[in-house]
């Protein structure tokens, strides 16, 4: 796979629904409530049930593997949580994904990411190093 610096890499937006978020929190066993009960996660301040930040990374890592043609060559991949993916019960969140081409060293490529749900931004610091050939 070939990048230059600077790229700007297609962007995916990705769907959450709430049978999605029991799904991850039972593969995952995080069963806190402010990701399945909406009375609860509003009593908690919380506009309604948000996504687990976990699987929301994942799907960053998603969107990156897929660019690759697969997770071997991921290196790294981390990124901090800047706002939470509300997931209300009538339609999916919507959290869409790109990236721009930050450098490329030895063979490695950072990738630096953006995540929006709406016009909120929800990863903060999000990178990516790839092995490229």
């Amino acid at each position: 796979m070939n990048f230059t610096v600077g790229e700007v890499l297609p962007n995916r937006t990705f769907s959450i629904d709430r049978r999605a978020l029991k799904a991850y929190a039972d593969a995952s066993g995080d069963q806190n409530p402010i990701h399945q009960d909406e009375a609860f996660a509003k009593s908690v301040g919380l506009p309604n049930v948000i996504a687990h930040g976990m699987f929301t990374l994942a799907l960053g890592g998603t969107y990156i593997s897929d660019l690759i043609g697969g997770p071997s060559k991921i290196r790294k991949f981390g990124a901090r949580f800047t706002k939470p993916v509300v997931v209300p019960a009538d339609e999916p969140a919507q959290v869409e994904f790109s990236g721009t081409v930050a450098s490329i060293e030895n063979g490695i490529a950072t990738i630096e990411l953006t995540a929006l749900h709406g016009d909120q931004k929800v990863l903060g610091m999000a990178k990516a190093e790839i092995v490229i050939d």
